[in-house]
């Protein structure tokens, strides 16, 4: 859903190396949601209502909460639990089937991130 949501290469390159923590940056602006690490974007849901929706699944995967505009949240994760976001950011919920994905990525993103500890 080429309206909603884009996953940038560098994002594609940061999870081929296995990390037990990434802090990852989601902010909102006027342009809709971005997901960042180290200053570099890695996914961005654009401010339309698929773009939202899909935001909405991507701040749950990480396990926060959409910021406020102008704000960001901090999420500490895993690359597995960033790989399933960024899969949440890429697929299309016009299509039936993406509903089934999205339940198992956000089943094993919530394994994933109960499996370390809740001391950040």
């Amino acid at each position: 859903m080429p309206d909603a949501a884009l996953v940038t290469e560098y994002a594609d390159e940061l999870i081929q190396t296995p990390r037990a923590h990434l802090r990852l940056e989601l902010k909102q602006d006027d342009e809709g949601l971005s997901l960042e690490y180290t200053g570099q974007l890695l996914a961005r849901c654009y401010l339309s209502r698929e773009g939202m929706v899909t935001g909405g699944f991507l701040a749950k995967a990480l396990g926060v909460s959409i910021p406020p505009r102008g704000e960001s949240v901090i999420a500490r994760v895993s690359t597995g639990v960033l790989y399933r976001a960024l899969g949440i950011c890429q697929l299309d919920f016009a299509e039936e089937a993406s509903f089934v994905l999205l339940e198992r990525l956000w089943d094993e993103a919530e394994m994933q991130r109960g499996a370390r500890s809740d001391a950040e």
